[in-house]
Formats: C-alpha cells, sequence, structure tokens
C-alpha cells in the first residue's frame, strides 16, 4: 500500500512540473500587422464651393389680364408663346349686349337734351316777360329751377353714355405692352365673369432669376450680392445681383424664394435668356464668408459609426490611426464634399478604411515600378 502511494505521489510532482514547463514556453500573442494605407493631405483638394440652386428665369413683370365687363368668349387671337405688341388684340367677348345699352344710353342724352333747349327757351320767356312786369319774382324763379334741372338730368344723361361707351370698348382685350403670352386660361364659347384672366402677359425688359432656398441658408443672403447664373440651354454663365428675399416660407415646400436681376443690358447673351429656361444659381460668397474649409474625398474614406460619418486620420509620428467625425455637405458621384470636421494638414485615409481600428500602426502604401 505504501509503495502505491509512493507512484501516486510521483505521478502527481511529474504532473505539475510538466505544466510548470508548458507555461513557461508559451507563445507570446501575436502583434496586429502594420497594414499599408493611402492617405490624402488635406489642403491639396480644398476648395472653396459655394452652394448650387436650381432656378428658371422670369419676367420681372408679369401681368393676368382679363376683361372689366363679364361676357361670353367670342374668339382668343394669341395662342402661348406668341409675342405681342402694345395695343394688339388678344381677346374679344360678345359685345351685342353694350352695344344695346350704348344706343340706348345716347337716345336718352337726345331726350335730356331736348328737355334742357326746351326749358332754355321758356326760361328767355319768361325772363322777358318779368323785365315787362307781366310776371312776378316768384315765377321766374320757378322757370330758372325747371332749367337747372333739366340742364342736370342732360348732364347725367352724358356721363352715363360715356360710361356705356367704355362698357362697350372693354369687350375688346388689348395688350398693356410687348411682350410674350406665358399662359391662356380661357377658351372661345366660354362665360366669363369681370376680371377673369384670359391670358398671362410678360412684358419686355428686365428678366429675374427665381430660385428657393431652404431656411439655414437665408443668413447668408444679403440683397446687393453678387451670384453666377449658368444656362443650361448654353453652357453660359452670367452674373446677376440678389434684389428679393421672401419675407415667409412656402405653406407647402417650407423654402423661400429668392428674385436675381440679370443685367439690364445683355447684349449678344440676350437670345439665351428665354423665359421659362432652367438655370442653376451659385453662391460664392457664402463659402467665403463662413470661413469653412470644403474639401473633396473619395466616398473609400468614409465609414458610418455610431450613426454618424467618419475618416481615419494618421498620426505622422506614431504612425497609427484616430477616428474624425466629419459633416458631409454633398455628394457627386465617387466625390463627396466635407465641410466640417478636419483642417489644413490633416492626413486622411482614403483606402482600407473598414479593417482598421484606433490606434493601430500602419505604413504608407508605396506602389511597385
Amino acid at each position: 500500500m505504501a509503495y502505491f502511494f509512493q507512484r501516486v505521489g510521483r505521478l502527481v510532482w511529474v504532473t505539475v512540473f510538466l505544466q510548470a514547463l508548458v507555461a513557461c514556453h508559451q507563445a507570446e500573442p501575436q502583434q496586429e500587422p502594420v497594414r499599408a494605407v493611402k492617405v490624402m493631405t488635406v489642403g491639396a483638394a480644398a476648395s472653396d464651393l459655394g452652394l448650387e440652386f436650381s432656378g428658371d428665369i422670369r419676367a420681372r413683370f408679369e401681368t393676368s389680364l382679363g376683361f372689366r365687363v363679364a361676357g361670353k368668349l367670342l374668339n382668343r387671337s394669341v395662342e402661348l408663346g406668341q409675342r405681342v405688341k402694345l395695343g394688339q388684340e388678344l381677346a374679344q367677348i360678345d359685345p351685342q349686349d353694350y352695344r344695346l345699352a350704348a344706343q340706348a344710353t345716347a337716345a336718352q342724352v337726345l331726350v335730356a337734351q331736348t328737355n334742357r333747349d326746351l326749358a332754355e327757351a321758356d326760361l328767355k320767356r319768361y325772363q322777358d316777360l318779368f323785365t315787362q312786369g307781366f310776371i312776378s319774382a316768384a315765377e321766374l324763379e320757378r322757370r330758372q329751377a325747371s332749367f337747372k334741372a333739366a340742364q342736370a338730368q342732360w348732364e347725367q344723361a352724358q356721363a352715363q353714355n360715356a360710361v356705356q361707351g367704355n362698357q362697350s370698348n372693354y369687350t375688346r382685350l388689348l395688350a398693356d405692352g410687348a411682350g410674350v403670352i406665358t399662359a391662356v386660361e380661357a377658351n372661345p364659347g366660354q362665360v366669363l365673369a369681370a376680371g377673369q384672366s384670359v391670358v398671362r402677359l410678360a412684358l419686355d425688359g428686365a428678366r429675374d432669376v427665381v430660385f428657393s432656398v431652404p431656411e439655414d441658408k437665408l443668413p447668408g443672403l444679403q440683397v446687393g450680392a453678387q451670384v453666377d447664373v449658368l444656362l443650361w440651354n448654353s453652357a453660359k454663365t452670367l452674373k446677376a445681383q440678389l434684389r428679393d428675399v421672401s419675407a415667409s416660407a412656402d405653406p407647402i415646400t417650407r423654402t423661400y424664394v429668392v428674385k436675381a436681376m440679370l443685367p439690364a443690358s445683355l447684349g449678344a447673351d440676350a437670345s439665351d435668356v428665354v423665359l421659362g429656361a432652367t438655370v442653376t444659381v451659385t453662391l460664392p460668397s457664402m463659402a467665403k464668408a463662413t470661413g469653412v474649409l470644403r474639401v473633396t474625398l473619395p466616398t473609400s474614406a468614409l465609414r458610418q459609426e455610431g450613426g454618424a460619418t467618419c475618416v481615419w486620420l494618421l498620426d505622422a509620428q506614431s504612425m497609427t490611426v484616430k477616428s474624425q467625425t466629419v459633416d458631409v455637405h454633398t455628394a457627386d458621384g465617387n466625390q463627396a464634399v466635407v465641410s466640417a470636421g478636419l483642417k489644413n494638414g490633416d492626413q486622411v485615409v482614403i483606402s482600407g478604411v473598414h479593417v482598421l481600428t484606433p490606434g493601430q500602426k500602419v505604413s504608407l502604401y508605396a506602389a511597385r515600378d
């Protein structure tokens, strides 16, 4: 029995010795590999990009034209996009009732004039009789009052005839000036109310560029500031000046309408400034005013971390990387414009960003010849 316990004790000591020996020779943990990365230095690709908005060209003065009297539309002599001259007839409503009314008032003028002439003749006769002493002063005063009433009725009839004559003339819709028809809102056969719009006329002359901006961009908009206007139909760029910023937001889009006036004399570019043409408005001064550095990075440099957009920055002294949160202003294809979070001189990792960890050792990628 003693021999058995001696053997067991030896086995225990051998096991403990072997475990200690294995522990002494355990392999050291492997270090994280040094990864080669490509970097881009902020500043070399920095840009002072302005904000861009889509807009269109409109006439400074655009009027909805309608008849001043009600009636049935007989004809409309203009179509959408047609050029018109000052005083040109645009449409006409049925004038028959107004002509008959004008004839009736003209007849009333003749009746009133006849009564006035008769009252005037009576007054002259009674004045002679009064001079001869055949009538009293009271009778003469009655004749004078009758003449004055007849005179007033005659003047009233003349005024009514003039008004009715105007009503008859109002059955023809004339152009207030030279311009272009931008909308047609009534067709022949339609019964129109007084003032109901028939056509819209954009008058020749000054032209505006109209576009909308969100609320957060309003502080950078100042009346009188210069903007660049790119014409889509000719790829030409014109200078315009901000002249009006809406004081209230559109109830549907919640954006603010901004108007910029084009130069009064466009010269050779006048033929390219077409009403309704689409343009791109660039506000370069806004980027300078804010002092924000905007950097163009490839989208491969961006990654999502905790709901934020981040990039890896290289610490050149320790050759390690750290995470930096950035704000992306806009994106165009494979390029992203970063408006906040970076400064001049920062080195941004632009490839292999998804295999890196904070503090990881890296090396600069060198292309093989």
